[in-house]
């Protein structure tokens, strides 16, 4: 046997000490395909947590976090793994997310905390990502993707084919991603079953899917009105939780083993522990009001066109119109040579532009033109670009276009317009550059949630924002006396 054999050869024993193997699911006690020890299983999630906070970072309040992990430890008591050590991230992000991976590790971003309305609801969704892990979904779903893997390994080391051996090294990512209804449904189940030993109402569990479900019915009203597809939670709702009669049965089967020792839904504490977290962008980061943004750290207020959205990425902040086929998005750009802004457009797109004007109606001045770019919508399209300096070492740049190149003509008077109003931030305007945060209201005779989203901080579709954030959607009034969350 040559050398090269015998390699093939070692490879394929070395695969079939991983091939598959059965082991007892804690929640269920039926066997499972499973591929890791717990001691793997554990080390999966060290590895995959760094991952998560490669991406993530987490939301720093102490106290916030302590009671989500005093609520989270209760849980993981009356679990099916007490012997887990279980960790709680908080994790600075508005996306509405929860999410659980392997080894005991649970992650709620800030976005869900505050559309969530009480500490059962907080609850709720703490068993069910623990019924993730207790069930061992992540390690099932590791594992399926691992024997995928391992057979087209072992194909490829005899074709000798190194790509399709390299796709072992995307198996970690699989438990990242959502899992099935099945699964949902039985993370629900166990979820439900672990308040109610603790002495909650399990429908808190079906109120908080309740809210999920009307934030992504709400958001495909604004993706087709945006020309986009809808965003949507990691788990799978088909139908509105009142009429999904599997949940309902597992509802009812939970209810029917709660602890007679109940535990109040605990709104107004829960309430009190989320006031003043920030809804939307953070701390540093920017904040839109109406059509303008301002932001405190980079000093700048910039005003879109009235109906335009303003979108506050992590690297730039992009205005589009309502159909979303005008854009304009600024960015931040290093400076590295001495040069005018006209020489630095020239440089980097070229010479052959066209319409170049000069910027300097406030303190950050420089140069607008026309270029033609390759762009989402387009090879050599046309796009209004702009350099305008903030100092001597950084600039704002500015790329606007159009989806149809017919309407970009008419459209550089937006363009130039929009640039022309970045400026810096008055001493009045810096509170304005803060992250809108939650406040609690307390209703009055003759409130309605019509008039009170005029008294908040959204610039479009207040009232069904508000609705959404106050589970009343799509219609429902508070009731008088009643504790709900404003935005400012």
């Amino acid at each position: 046997m040559d050398r090269r054999s015998f390699l093939k050869a070692s490879t394929l024993l070395s695969l079939a000490g991983t091939l598959p193997s059965c082991a007892t699911n804690p929640v269920t006690g039926e066997n499972d395909l499973i591929l890791l020890s717990e001691d793997e299983e554990a080390e999966l999630g060290r590895s995959s947590h760094k991952q998560v906070m490669q991406s993530y970072s987490k939301y720093y309040n102490p106290e916030l976090l302590k009671y989500v992990t005093n609520l989270g430890e209760k849980l993981a008591e009356v679990s099916h793994r007490k012997e887990l050590i279980y960790h709680f991230t908080i994790l600075d992000s508005p996306q509405v997310n929860a999410f659980a991976i392997p080894g005991g590790y649970v992650y709620i971003t800030r976005g869900m905390l505050a559309y969530l309305g009480s500490e059962a609801e907080l609850c709720g969704v703490l068993g069910h990502e623990l019924g993730h892990i207790t069930a061992r979904h992540g390690v099932k779903q590791y594992s399926k993707n691992q024997v995928t893997n391992i057979f087209s390994t072992v194909v490829a080391v005899l074709v000798g084919n190194r790509t399709l051996a390299n796709l072992g090294q995307l198996a970690t990512a699989a438990i990242l991603r959502g899992f099935g209804r099945e699964a949902e449904l039985e993370a629900d189940r166990v979820g439900a079953e672990y308040i109610a030993k603790l002495g909650y109402d399990p429908d808190a569990l079906k109120n908080v899917i309740g809210v999920l479900k009307n934030q992504e019915e709400f958001d495909k009203v604004l993706a087709e009105e945006e020309n986009r597809d809808p965003y949507a939670y990691h788990g799978v709702f088909a139908t509105h939780p009142d009429n999904d009669k599997r949940l309902q049965e597992v509802i009812k089967a939970a209810k029917a083993n709660i602890n007679p020792i109940k535990i109040d839904d605990n709104e107004k504490k829960y309430l009190d522990i989320i006031e003043g977290l920030p809804f939307g962008p953070g701390e540093g980061q920017g904040s839109s009001r109406g059509s303008k943004f301002y932001h405190a750290e980079l000093d700048f207020k910039i005003k879109f066109p009235e109906d335009w959205k303003i979108e506050n990425l992590p690297t730039s902040v992009l205005g589009t119109s309502k159909n979303r086929e005008v854009l304009l998005e600024l960015t931040m750009r290093d400076l590295n040579r001495k040069i005018t802004a006209q020489n630095l457009i020239e440089r980097l797109y070229g010479d052959d532009y066209k319409n170049g004007k000069e910027i300097n109606k406030s303190e950050y001045k420089g140069y607008a033109a026309t270029v033609k770019l390759d762009t989402s919508f387009g090879s050599n399209h046309k796009c209004r670009v702009a350099i305008l300096y903030k100092n001597k070492k950084e600039a704002f740049q500015f790329i606007g276009t159009t989806k149809d190149n017919d309407d970009f003509e008419r459209n550089v008077k937006v363009f130039d317009k929009t640039i022309e109003s970045l400026r810096k931030l008055k001493e009045s305007e810096k509170e304005l550059a803060q992250p809108k945060r939650i406040v609690l209201y307390k209703v009055k005779k003759g409130d309605t949630l019509k008039k009170l989203a005029l008294k908040t901080a959204f610039s479009t579709h207040a009232e069904n924002r508000l609705r959404v954030i106050n589970n009343m959607f799509p219609k429902g009034e508070p009731e008088v006396g009643s504790t709900i969350k404003l935005i400012y």
